[in-house]
């Protein structure tokens, strides 16, 4: 009998280095927050434009405190080299928020209970250990990479967002996704970690995972939004 597909995946990412293994082990947890009946309804063009500002606003609580971390870690042997300045988000979320809300838009923005937790969490772990600030810099970034260029066309189209990609710059990178991709799992394979502290590393991108899937879980409570029937 074969091996099944996650534990193939298993498998290969204990022979192809600490990348696929993390990806393999975060698998079925990456797809908490797509599943949501928020980020379902934005996809299929079921929001507006105020609904959809809202997760733009949330999301910048996140990266305002995560890119201050980075500006913390820059020097740090092994997180340093993870900062990559093409990836920092901060700049183009305030331009959408400043499309969607108006130059008036950091008075109009609180952090949701959700986006708080988050917040508190990032400050418990990204300031003072590697692993922990790679844990939600990888989490964040290489979804917003992959899954990421997905809504970020879904969005602009079922919106009509106008030009210049405005509202949706958080999506857009300088480069082409795949050249970021590959140098971060390079980097991942070649982190200093011992067995214990990539397991760490995985506990914590879990945890990242369901912080995250928490803001949208949040956010269609808020908003009533249903399941597509």
């Amino acid at each position: 009998m074969g091996m099944s597909e996650q534990a193939a995946g298993r498998a290969e990412g204990q022979d192809a280095g600490f990348a696929a293994e993390l990806r393999a082990a975060t698998w079925s947890d990456h797809g908490d927050n797509e599943g949501s009946a928020y980020m379902s309804a934005l996809v299929e063009g079921r929001l507006g434009r105020e609904e959809y500002a809202v997760l733009v606003a949330q999301l910048y609580h996140v990266y305002d405190l995560l890119e201050r971390a980075a500006e913390t870690m820059a020097a740090d042997p092994v997180a340093g080299p993870f900062v990559f300045p093409d990836l920092r988000r901060r700049e183009a979320l305030e331009a959408d928020l400043a499309y969607l809300y108006g130059p008036g838009w950091a008075a109009r923005i609180e952090p949701g209970e959700a986006a708080t937790r988050y917040a508190e969490r990032l400050r418990e772990v990204c300031f003072d250990w590697p692993g922990g600030f790679v844990a939600h810099h990888y989490t964040r970034y290489m979804g917003d990479l992959s899954g990421g260029q997905y809504i970020g066309r879904q969005v602009q189209r079922s919106l009509d967002l106008g030009r210049d990609d405005a509202g949706v710059l958080f999506y857009r990178f300088p480069g082409k996704p795949k050249g970021y991709k590959d140098a971060y799992r390079e980097l991942l394979d070649a982190a200093p970690w011992d067995a214990a502290e990539r397991a760490r590393v995985i506990d914590e991108v879990k945890l990242a995972y369901r912080l995250n899937a928490d803001i949208t879980t949040e956010l269609s409570r808020e908003l009533r939004i249903e399941p597509a029937a």
